[in-house]
């Protein structure tokens, strides 16, 4: 039995969640409360992650933090979502693609969206500004990759898959972007991933309420 630490509005531990659950992998969730600060806590840091963050998954002995080292565990462990075994070039593509994910696709949307929705202050207007100019550069990007083949690499969904997808099921009145009409590339895209079994809307797949969008 798998342990995911996470939280509904994190989309980095939903990309671990809906992995689990395609690869038909036993686990269970543990909420930990990040809104209210419970990363930051020395004992949280010193017992889970030092680095104060999640997803953190917990196999047998293992404990694995970082959502691609995860992705990656879990693809070799259970054989599926790796790409073609013949293919090394296709494994360094979805290499590729998740570092991009990390750095930018994931990394600028979800900070702004956090800004946006959930920060305990109101955001900067500069910051923001700045912050939807780097999100837009970066989806531009997948949203004209997407425009010529159905999965981010090779002929089927792989963990590159997974970890860009991570952010792209929350409302659209966290971020304000609108993926149908804005990049239907990418809209088309989440769809093919909804039809993956296993798959579930983020604020039912992990434990934690729900919480309004506080400066839409």
């Amino acid at each position: 039995m798998h342990t995911l630490h996470c939280f509904s509005q994190s989309g980095n531990a939903f990309k671990v969640a809906f992995l689990l659950n395609a690869l038909h992998a036993p686990w269970q969730p543990k909420f930990v409360d990040f809104m209210n600060g419970a990363t930051r806590a020395p004992e949280w840091r010193g017992e889970l992650n030092e680095m104060g963050e999640v997803p953190v998954l917990d196999d047998g002995d293992v404990r694995l933090t970082q959502s691609g080292v995860i992705l990656l565990h879990l693809s070799e462990k259970y054989g599926k979502f790796g790409g073609k075994n013949e293919n090394e070039n296709e494994k360094r593509e979805i290499l590729r693609w998740m570092f991009f994910d990390n750095h930018k696709f994931t990394g600028y949307f979800a900070t702004y969206r956090f800004m946006r929705a959930f920060s305990p202050v109101a955001p900067d207007p500069a910051v923001m500004k700045f912050m939807l100019g780097r999100v837009t550069a970066a989806y531009k990007i997948v949203e004209k990759h997407l425009q010529t083949q159905a999965w981010l690499v090779g002929d089927g969904p792989t963990i590159a898959d997974f970890s860009l997808c991570g952010y792209t099921f929350f409302p659209t009145e966290e971020s304000g972007i609108d993926l149908a009409s804005e990049y239907p590339n990418i809209y088309a895209w989440t769809q093919r991933l909804k039809a993956i079994p296993g798959w579930k809307d983020p604020y039912e797949m992990m434990p934690g309420e729900r919480i309004a969008a506080k400066w839409v």
